[in-house]
């Protein structure tokens, strides 16, 4: 090798960076042993950026275009004089390449439950999970807070750090949210907006942008929503006697499609004892109101087991159907 391409080695003319990969925030022009030409070119593309490090500060951040890199926006460049040096310019200078497109669909969620107060149900724990898209837009805060000198920093090295953020203000959101826990499915939107609008400030300090939040889910824990569940039940069944009523019957037509054997046997006698026992307690519901058609049972009167009816204490016949008792 002569000593005119051992030279030209040292010198770089073209400096730009194509992303090979999702994820990369931030990356390193490799400069080792190597000096930027006066002159050179540096390629900044659309959804880059590009920081210039002169001795371990950021000089100047250059968006998208071509630009020209001289002696009045570089440090002095390497020359012959500094052969003494080992062709080593006395100023180390680097090139950061920062993509600023938007990282979509990262996820986040709460690891375990979180504790707030709701105005219907008094102290709840309650899980929440989305996704949300950022991107770099401060390359100069996320540099010094962030990525640092790293050879490339990653979406994913960052993940935990947003995530642990964006659950802190979620939990302040519900904490001061006047939305109870039933109402706020119907609520996301404004909920994820509310969120988000709590988050940007910490997103910022880190030199980033929130680009979109979503909240995709809100329960409770497996134990709460049981309970939820029976109490969502209850207020569906509402009239307990007409559900007693309606199962009895429902019952009875069972039975009455399966005839055959003692298994049909034992269905129709339960439906006909579940029918009795909520025309009782309706007879009894009547004859407790003032008006009522239908007068109670003497205390101690049996049903007839053929035909349903009253049959006086001690009668031995229905005296409807005639039926021994």
């Amino acid at each position: 090798m002569t000593l005119g391409e051992f030279i030209s080695k040292q010198f770089i003319r073209v400096i730009q960076w194509n992303e090979v990969e999702d994820g990369v925030l931030a990356y390193r022009y490799p400069m080792q042993d190597m000096e930027i030409e006066n002159g050179g070119q540096l390629t900044v593309r659309e959804t880059q950026m590009a920081a210039f490090i002169n001795e371990g500060k950021i000089a100047d951040v250059f968006g998208p275009g071509l630009h020209t890199l001289n002696t009045r926006n570089l440090p002095i460049l390497t020359d012959l004089m500094n052969w003494t040096k080992d062709f080593q310019s006395p100023f180390k200078s680097d090139v950061y390449f920062f993509s600023t497109r938007l990282q979509i669909d990262q996820k986040w969620g709460t690891a375990t439950p979180v504790t707030i107060r709701d105005k219907e149900f008094g102290m709840v724990r309650v899980r929440a999970y989305g996704n949300y898209a950022y991107r770099v837009a401060d390359p100069r805060v996320f540099f010094n807070q962030v990525s640092g000198t790293r050879q490339q920093y990653l979406a994913p090295d960052l993940e935990n750090q947003l995530r642990t953020m964006i659950v802190e203000h979620m939990a302040g959101v519900f904490a001061t949210s006047d939305v109870t826990f039933l109402d706020m499915s119907a609520n996301q939107s404004a909920l994820a907006a509310k969120i988000a609008d709590a988050v940007k400030p910490a997103f910022g300090s880190l030199g980033l942008e929130l680009g979109q939040f979503v909240v995709e889910s809100v329960s409770l824990p497996d134990d709460l929503q049981k309970i939820l569940d029976q109490r969502i039940g209850m207020g569906m069944v509402g009239d307990v006697g007409r559900l007693t009523q309606f199962e009895a019957a429902e019952s009875l037509e069972e039975a009455a499609q399966n005839t055959g054997g003692t298994a049909g046997m034992g269905v129709g006698l339960g439906a006909g004892v579940a029918m009795a026992q909520a025309l009782m307690g309706q007879a009894a519901s009547a004859g407790s109101t003032p008006g009522a058609a239908a007068a109670p049972a003497a205390a101690g009167a049996k049903f007839c087991t053929e035909c349903g009816k009253p049959v006086p204490a001690g009668a031995k016949f229905c005296p409807e159907c005639g039926k021994h008792q």
